[in-house]
Parts: structure tokens; C-alpha cells; sequence
């Protein structure tokens, strides 16, 4: 019991107690409602390729369909700031190259590094496309050596 005469919450109740119990309804970012509904409907070679990063491959945690901003990032490797961006023959439509640019422009201004594969790659070769991306993850020579970039408009 605490000092109020309370029984503490059970466990996995916390604070949802407080708010209105089970009938509480948790409402999402935008970005995080969509990752959640493409990680439902991921591309075959997106598939393929999450089978092998999932397993933690040289000891990488691999996030997928992960928002960062206003954009998802196919697969994310927090700890060392790395996005991994499948691209299909869907991307080599003008508006949607458009798209990229700008969604890769915004991760490397925040401190993200960023592997663009093909989709073909991935379906001819998962294994060894995932073993390159984590060799690449691992790599010395790509890691910033001084943090990120400075965010456009932020001085040198």
C-alpha cells in the first residue's frame, strides 16, 4: 500500500489508470500511425530483407518502418544513426524522386547516414545484401568523425 492507503497499480496499468483505464484511446502522431500501417504492408523485398535484419546481424538493433520527423525511414539503426531506404521501380518516378531527395535531405541534416538499395538487389541476394549493410553500418571509414552536420541554417 503507499502512504495514501492505495494499492499501487498492477502491472502494465501505470499511469492508464489515471486517464480512464482500458477505454482509453491512444491517439497517435501522424508519422507513427503510418509507420505502424506500412509495417503491415511491407514489399516483398522489404520482407525478405527485415527477415534477416531482425536478427540483431553483427549485433545491430534494426528498427523497420520507422518515423523520423515528418518521414518513415524503411529500416533505422538508432544507435549508430543509419537508415536503410529500399527503393523499388516505384522511385524512379520524377514526383516520387522528388520525394526521396527531400526525405533524405532531412535525415542527413539531422545526423542520419543513408544506404539507398534496390529492390532487385534484395530479391536476387537477401542474404548477402543485409550482410553488406551491416558491413557498411560497421564500418569505420563512414562514421562521422565529429557528430553530425550542423542543421541547415546553423553555422560551421
Amino acid at each position: 500500500m503507499t502512504a495514501g492507503g492505495q494499492l499501487p497499480p498492477r502491472h502494465g496499468e501505470g499511469d492508464r489508470a489515471q486517464r480512464g483505464g482500458e477505454d482509453s484511446k491512444f491517439v497517435a502522431r501522424p508519422a507513427v500511425a503510418r509507420a505502424r500501417l506500412l509495417r503491415k504492408d511491407m514489399s516483398v523485398p522489404e520482407r525478405m530483407l527485415w527477415q534477416r535484419l531482425r536478427l540483431q546481424p553483427g549485433g545491430l538493433k534494426f528498427r523497420r518502418q520507422h518515423p523520423i520527423g515528418l518521414y518513415i525511414a524503411d529500416f533505422c539503426c538508432w544507435s549508430k544513426r543509419f537508415v536503410i531506404e529500399v527503393d523499388g521501380c516505384a522511385h524512379d518516378a520524377i514526383e516520387r524522386a522528388k520525394f526521396d531527395d527531400r526525405r533524405i535531405a532531412f535525415m542527413k541534416e539531422n545526423g542520419f547516414r543513408v544506404l539507398r538499395v534496390a529492390a532487385s538487389r534484395v530479391l536476387a541476394d537477401a542474404d548477402s545484401t543485409a550482410e553488406a549493410i551491416v558491413a557498411r553500418v560497421s564500418s569505420l571509414l563512414h562514421r562521422p568523425s565529429d557528430g553530425p552536420p550542423p542543421r541547415a541554417g546553423e553555422a560551421n
